[in-house]
């Protein structure tokens, strides 16, 4: 049975005069959400005529980055369970981005490695993330994006 295609949903742009907000202009889970709603919109943007999602470029790039990787071993640097891990795999394959092989260390586990297919989506998913990383960061000076990215790494590590 093949899955629905992973629908991609923005959240609603800032509006000029949706200022005041209350109390909850002090909740930090708000803040991040909006801008994690924000983020995700330019993100989309920016990928829409490539047609890969966050999660698809990351496997690639984490592929990319260690040549027979373990699916196990992608889940664990993605946080991500192995179901979830394994439809993503799934799809790239289905597109040709990857393909999958057996360990020459342990024979239980497979490797993932890109296809030349994979390897020139990574490379166009390549420059658009620096074209999104280049808004990104155009909001801030080099110190406030190391302080950021440092801040937001006390969250999910």
């Amino acid at each position: 049975m093949t899955r629905p295609k992973e629908i991609l949903v923005p959240t609603t742009p800032h509006v000029e005069g949706d200022e005041d907000i209350g109390e909850i202009k002090n909740i930090v889970g708000f803040h991040i959400r909006l801008a994690h709603g924000a983020v995700y919109r330019h993100f989309t943007e920016t990928f829409s005529d490539l047609d890969l999602t966050q999660k698809q470029v990351s496997v690639l790039w984490l592929v990319d980055d260690h040549p027979d990787i373990a699916q196990t071993g992608l889940a664990k640097r993605m946080r991500m369970d192995r179901a979830t891990t394994m439809a993503i795999i799934n799809r790239l394959q289905k597109r040709g981005y990857l393909v999958r092989g057996k360990s020459k260390t342990d024979g239980r586990k497979q490797t993932l490695n890109l296809t030349d297919e994979g390897r020139t989506a990574l490379a166009s998913a390549k420059v658009a993330i620096q074209e999104h990383e280049n808004w990104l960061k155009s909001r801030f000076k080099q110190k406030e994006v190391d302080l950021l990215i440092e801040l937001l790494s006390k969250i999910h590590e």
